[in-house]
């Protein structure tokens, strides 16, 4: 037994096509997020990619979910998309000054997706690793540099615990050794994108987890997975967890989340998918 586990969500709860559906009719809105945590033990929170959101959310959120409930947390477009991991630090700063570090032990990897136009530079990649803070402790102390209205931040840790980054490249430059050993010298998981053969599929094991997204079988954000489809999925998380698909036989976290969202596929695939992990 290595005490590793696998966790398996959505990406984001908030979506209008889901009412009726996948959420019973006449379900209250502010009660979405509670149905979803009592069916699955994770979420990716994805509006944080879109813009800083604030501490009270973020508290309302892990008052919302079980004790054992965990979010990832997309990091925000201003550092992947519009600065393009440059002089990251002051968005960084910001970043983690919004509230998310009031999770607690509720926090999650922290989710870096890059765009497809941006190719692998080493230092550029280098230089941004460097710039993430590895603990909470150090997270905090960055936020403290943030130049938003206090109201609008929290950075009060007193306990301190490691963070775990994750990061998800969409062009093909980044099938380089350089990149996987670099993500390995930092401890970076690389994300394992299932994205209907549109960019990158890497399944390499950098550090002491595995991330997955999972973002449609056949079509992306569109198409869901047929059970031999989740058949494989299962079998290859497991292998992760257990450590027999690890070079060095160890198990690993494993996080995994249905981002086929566009006909109601993400929650039935992530259930189902659970179905088969029990116990994992």
């Amino acid at each position: 037994m290595t005490g590793a586990r696998a966790r398996v969500g959505i990406s984001g709860w908030t979506y209008a096509p889901w009412r009726s559906t996948f959420y019973p009719k006449g379900l209250a809105h502010k009660n979405e997020l509670r149905y979803a945590a009592e069916r699955m033990d994770s979420i990716e929170l994805n509006g944080s990619f879109y813009a800083l959101q604030k501490p009270a959310s973020y508290r309302r959120w892990a008052e919302e979910t079980p004790e054992d409930f965990v979010f990832s947390i997309k990091g925000g477009r201003y550092v992947t998309h519009i600065r393009r991991l440059q002089n990251p630090t002051e968005a960084l700063s910001s970043f983690f000054a919004s509230g998310l570090l009031t999770l607690g032990d509720k926090l999650g990897p922290l989710l870096w997706q890059l765009p497809p136009n941006l190719p692998f530079d080493r230092a550029l990649v280098d230089s941004f690793f460097a710039a993430l803070p590895r603990t909470a402790m150090e997270a905090a102390a960055l936020g403290r540099t943030s130049t938003l209205d206090e109201g609008r931040t929290w950075t009060a840790v007193t306990t301190d615990r490691p963070l775990r980054h994750t990061i998800e490249v969409r062009n093909e430059s980044f099938v380089d050794d350089a990149f996987t050993e670099l993500a390995r010298s930092y401890g970076i998981a690389i994300v394992v994108a299932d994205t209907a053969g549109r960019w990158p599929l890497l399944r390499e094991v950098t550090t002491d987890f595995m991330y997955l997204r999972l973002h449609g079988d056949e079509e992306l954000y569109t198409s869901g997975y047929t059970p031999a489809a989740l058949d494989a999925w299962a079998h290859d998380i497991r292998g992760w967890v257990d450590g027999s698909a690890c070079p060095d036989g160890v198990g690993r976290d494993v996080y995994v989340y249905f981002d086929n969202d566009t006909k109601v596929r993400a929650p039935v695939d992530a259930m189902a998918l659970r179905e088969r992990l029990a116990g994992a």
